[in-house]
């Protein structure tokens, strides 16, 4: 199975920045499904078999990607999924807290395409 067969799950409370990296990523065939929180991102999960990567905005109302990511980890039928920080917050020490919740790798906002690519190839297995 290609590696791009694999869906991403984008997880953000703004539209704008789920459609910008759903352009992106759909630009490079990949195929996308979004949610705009995580407790709906979560319910994605259950049903989708095929997600292979999730891209998770850290900053969201009522269920933030700290409190969202171990969620995931603790499921026994998703928790291995790659899980991708996704976050404005670049100060010092935010790719560490991201990474202490469980995010296998951090990229800030605005997203460098090569990199975000990059992490991708290295995370879908």
């Amino acid at each position: 199975m290609n590696t791009k067969d694999k869906k991403v799950l984008i997880i953000d409370d703004d539209g704008k920045n789920i459609f910008a990296l759903t352009a992106v990523l759909k630009a490079y065939r990949y195929s996308c499904v979004s949610a705009y929180s995580a407790a709906d991102g979560l319910n994605l999960l259950a049903v989708i078999p095929d997600i292979g990567i999730v891209l998770m905005d850290m900053m969201m109302p009522e269920m933030d990607g700290y409190t969202a990511i171990p969620k995931i980890r603790q499921n026994k039928n998703f928790g291995q999924i790659p899980v991708i920080a996704v976050t404005a917050q670049a100060m010092p020490g935010d790719k560490e807290r991201c990474l202490d919740a469980g995010a296998d790798d951090y990229i800030s906002k605005p997203v460098d395409v090569d990199k975000l690519l990059a992490i991708l190839k290295a995370h879908l297995k």
